[in-house]
């Protein structure tokens, strides 16, 4: 277990669908995070991950979404407002699980006590094993957020997991 999880979700092979791993591996490759994390590429993810999101403190998901935004777009949702977002029906552009992921962690009473998506508005969903501009463009920006909800949680007072 780790205190900080930040999950890169998508599937490479379809272009824009890989956003959040593409976003995973420039974030390891040039953040400034450091600690007690863990950098997980989750794929297009699976129940199997249940119990890692439910032993992490802070989650931070880094994913494609639609934001009905122009392609690139990049948008962080925290705390309530993910769980809202989630709820919407918008979720990711996939139809991952990730509001049954998150109940399930609510479920156990161990939902992290800081969580944030960011998502990034997607293009276009073809072969290829990398994202098209756009998308390419903003991984920068989605690395940056992530690396800032790090840090300011990192120097948060200790909470409790949330029992919801």
């Amino acid at each position: 277990m780790s205190q900080t999880l930040i999950l890169g979700v998508g599937n490479t092979l379809l272009s824009d669908e890989g956003a959040g791993v593409h976003a995973l591996h420039y974030l390891e490759e040039h953040g400034d995070i450091a600690g007690d994390v863990e950098f997980l590429d989750a794929g297009t993810l699976s129940f199997t991950l249940a119990d890692t999101i439910a032993s992490a403190r802070n989650l931070i998901i880094l994913d494609a979404a639609e934001l009905s935004e122009s392609p690139g777009k990049v948008r962080v949702f925290e705390g309530d407002e993910l769980d809202d977002f989630l709820l919407s029906g918008k979720r990711s552009v996939h139809e991952v699980g990730f509001a049954d992921l998150m109940d399930i962690a609510r479920l156990q009473e161990c939902l992290p006590v800081n969580r944030a998506l960011i998502g990034i508005q997607p293009e276009q969903f073809g072969w290829g094993d990398r994202p098209g501009k756009a998308v390419e463009a903003a991984l920068p920006e989605a690395a940056d957020l992530a690396s800032q909800l790090f840090r300011q949680w990192m120097e948060e007072p200790d909470q409790e997991v949330v029992n919801q």
